[in-house]
């Protein structure tokens, strides 16, 4: 073996079977099993989405817990990751669909509320730059419920508050963005999301993600309509910047908190960017001779702003060789060299049984892991 060979491990999560951080554990097993001294540098990361706090605490942030409204007003402990004057805040750890009972789901009257609470905690634990992934919400409000727990207000034609959720902007009269919380103003907020779709229409958020959010085709009809007017509302009140950003990319991410961040002045890019940026990655690749990322299902989707897409073009950019881990492999092998992934490694590849892969996927990604290692390093 080249004594020189180092391995970074910069993986997404197995959705449903391992974390980030225990895809790069059982990763690291299985290279040791076949190279025991080979050195390891382990960066779990998230592409904006559920895990992305995990993903920041396991690079060396702190994380923090606040009590916060979950997306149906019950309160529910949420964490965001500090470090220095970073902070990095998952919406889903607020307003996602973990967030609702076994079950259940809320398409018209989810709110966004807990993410603005914690938000809020993130400025007043002194936060300068945040970076506010989107992604796994239970919501399609447009960001209102975020922006009324940050002092905007969206009143009906009575004068009195709207109902909670996306479907209560129907009855939107007038909204007041005069009372938003003026630290906002002086923070970098960066939007960090993997999806690139306007607020409303046929590829905005309702019609795209409404019916993953339990949303039957009349109610995806009512949502494009109330957040069509909430962004007309929001027009005599913010001026044309109101529809440009309802029309921008990233607007309808997350059900559409993608429009309401853009509204408190936050910028959109790309969350593995964002995030490769945040956990030091660079340096990481610098270190390293061989990458291996992966998620769970290496799929179409996988291209289009992934974690893994992300990692592989960062390391073929710096020269290094890649491989990827999967629990399923659904792109030819011309797709993966085309996104500079040399090879794939599916847990499939060991154990064809899919319903056995994704209930031991630990001990399996380790027997992968060991095919990694004598194709690679031995």
């Amino acid at each position: 073996m080249n004594e020189t060979r180092r391995v970074l491990i910069a993986a997404d999560k197995f959705k449903g079977s391992l974390t980030a951080v225990q895809v790069a554990e059982r990763v690291t097993a299985g290279l040791r099993r076949i190279v025991p001294d080979v050195e390891v540098e382990a960066l779990p990361v998230a592409d904006g989405g559920d895990g992305t706090v995990d993903a920041a605490v396991a690079a060396g942030f702190e994380r923090r817990e606040v009590r916060v409204a979950g997306p149906l007003g019950q309160e529910v402990t949420a964490a965001f990751a500090l470090r220095g004057g970073t902070a990095v805040v998952e919406m889903a750890e607020a307003s996602g669909l973990q967030r609702l009972p076994a079950g259940v789901f809320a398409p018209l009257t989810a709110s966004t509320y807990g993410s603005g609470e914690l938000l809020r905690a993130a400025l007043d634990a002194g936060a300068r730059t945040i970076v506010f992934g989107v992604g796994g919400s239970a919501t399609t409000d447009g960001g209102a419920g975020m922006l009324a727990a940050l002092g905007a207000r969206f009143l009906d034609g009575n004068g009195e508050p709207v109902s909670p959720g996306g479907g209560g902007l129907a009855a939107l009269a007038r909204a007041d963005l005069s009372g938003l919380d003026p630290r906002l103003a002086s923070v970098e907020l960066v939007l960090a999301s993997d999806v690139d779709n306007p607020l409303t229409g046929p590829k905005g958020a309702p019609a795209v993600y409404g019916p993953q959010k339990g949303a039957t085709p009349d109610d995806v009809e009512t949502l494009d309509a109330a957040l069509a007017h909430f962004a007309k509302v929001l027009e005599g009140e913010a001026g044309p910047r109101a529809a440009e950003y309802a029309a921008s990319p990233g607007a309808g991410a997350a059900g559409g908190i993608g429009y309401g961040a853009l509204l408190m002045g936050a910028r959109f890019r790309a969350g593995i960017e964002v995030m490769l940026d945040v956990l030091g990655f660079a340096p990481a690749l610098e270190r390293a001779s061989l990458v291996v990322t992966g998620e769970g299902s290496l799929d179409e989707q996988t291209l289009h702003g992934k974690a893994p897409a992300g990692v592989a073009a960062a390391a073929r950019a710096a020269g290094k060789e890649v491989v990827a881990v999967c629990g399923r492999l659904a792109l030819p092998e011309e797709a993966l060299l085309r996104a500079g992934i040399g090879q794939a490694y599916p847990l499939t590849s060991v154990e064809p049984d899919v319903a056995r892969c994704i209930a031991e996927a630990g001990p399996i990604l380790e027997q992968v892991a060991a095919r990694i290692a004598e194709d690679h390093l031995s």
